[in-house]
């Protein structure tokens, strides 16, 4: 074969070979007695992406992160870097449960040594702890941190071992704003120099903001996956409006006024999405006909403290105020915002949708395991310093 062709056809190998997904799931299950943890779950992580899962509490988010790690059995099938998660080299994978403790009476710094000290190829312990920015604090004993900061002592213990694949559960709970933005920073970085990253999280703007791909999760079942954007053009719903009013009940209608053309959003909503709550108020038909003759297509409905207009740009919020002061109807505050992950979320999990109890899979995991409480990672003594914690 020509030498050219050979290498064309080797580097073509090559690149098919790479862009084989790093994390496969097929038809995931995972009981608890009569809890259905994980009810089929299908997945396909892609090298390199950040994959974020999502799912209100007792979705299975959880479970299947032990699952893709080999820390806890399932039926069906996971693959790991074409492998069984329990075969793969500790060292291409990083954890972060969702509850981790380690020993508090080591500092930062020794607790970065230590999971160090676990893989041959570690990274340099300060240059970690820089990323997660505790290097000021690295000397305090783990006890005496704040919560944000326990936090990014144990994203820096998930991370010390430059994983190739990286799971992290909820890693900014807890940290403040500032610190929010640094693991942002780091996950980005993480990401653009090859590591797959798999993101659970309830911070719905650090999951559209992060994340390649997303995959909602209700009852153990996926509901929905794929890019942010495209989640959120198929789900989210209209631009809004929010119009705080001075007097809410001067948008509604007036008593002994038979009001036909009201709006009424005790049902769905008029983008298809779920209410928040009980039946709101009607919305009277002056005030509807207002704004409807102000910005085409545009939907009014009430809410408790006013109404929220569906369908309006920015440059049409002019002449939905003068369409109210048209009515008499004044107003305190406007607030527009874009569809977001977050409403993504609340409609297709349903804003009223009451999840299973998170205790409820935990009594039946524990109950399976003869009373064992799950494995939730990796864990040292106080006696692994040699002074029984003492200092």
């Amino acid at each position: 074969m020509n030498q050219g062709v050979a290498d064309a056809t080797a580097a073509s190998t090559e690149s098919e070979a790479v862009a084989e997904p790093i994390v496969v799931g097929e038809r995931v299950r995972k009981s608890y007695g009569d809890v259905d943890a994980l009810a089929g779950v299908d997945l396909a992580v892609e090298p390199g992406e950040v994959f974020g899962l999502i799912g209100p509490n007792g979705a299975g988010k959880t479970t299947l992160v032990r699952a893709l790690t080999g820390t806890t059995d399932v039926e069906g099938t996971v693959r790991v870097f074409d492998t069984s998660p329990t075969a793969v080299d500790a060292g291409r994978v990083g954890l972060l449960p969702q509850s981790f403790d380690p020993p508090a009476r080591l500092t930062a710094r020794e607790l970065v040594d230590y999971y160090g000290g676990l893989y041959d190829d570690a990274r340099d312990t300060e240059s970690v702890l820089a990323d997660v920015g505790m290097s000021a604090d690295a000397d305090a004993w783990y006890e005496t941190l704040s919560g944000g900061q326990r936090r990014r002592t144990c994203v820096a213990t998930a991370v010390v071992n430059d994983p190739d694949l990286l799971f992290l559960d909820e890693p900014t709970t807890g940290i403040d704003p500032a610190g929010r933005r640094a693991l942002h920073r780091l996950i980005a970085r993480l990401a653009a120099d090859g590591t797959t990253v798999v993101l659970t999280s309830h911070a719905m703007d650090e999951v559209e903001r992060l994340a390649d791909r997303v995959m909602l999760l209700r009852d153990g079942e996926v509901v929905a996956v794929g890019p942010p954007a495209a989640l959120i053009a198929e789900h989210g719903g209209r631009p809004r409006l929010e119009v705080a009013l001075r007097d809410p009940a001067a948008a509604r209608p007036r008593e002994g006024v038979t009001d036909g053309d009201s709006v009424t959003t005790g049902g769905a909503l008029a983008d298809g999405t779920a209410p928040t709550g009980g039946d709101a108020p009607d919305v009277a038909a002056d005030v509807s006909a207002a704004v409807a003759d102000a910005v085409e297509g545009a939907a009014v409905e009430s809410t408790t403290d006013g109404l929220r207009i569906l369908g309006i740009d920015p440059v049409e919020i002019g002449a939905v105020v003068d369409a109210l002061a048209d009515v008499g109807v004044e107003f305190e505050s406007l607030t527009w915002a874009e569809p977001s992950l977050e409403d993504v979320y609340l409609r297709l999990t349903g804003e009223t949708y009451t999840s299973r109890v998170p205790s409820d899979i935990a009594d039946a995991s524990r109950r399976a395991d003869g009373g064992a409480p799950p494995d939730d990672g990796p864990s040292i003594d106080d006696d692994a310093r040699g002074d029984g914690g003492a200092r």
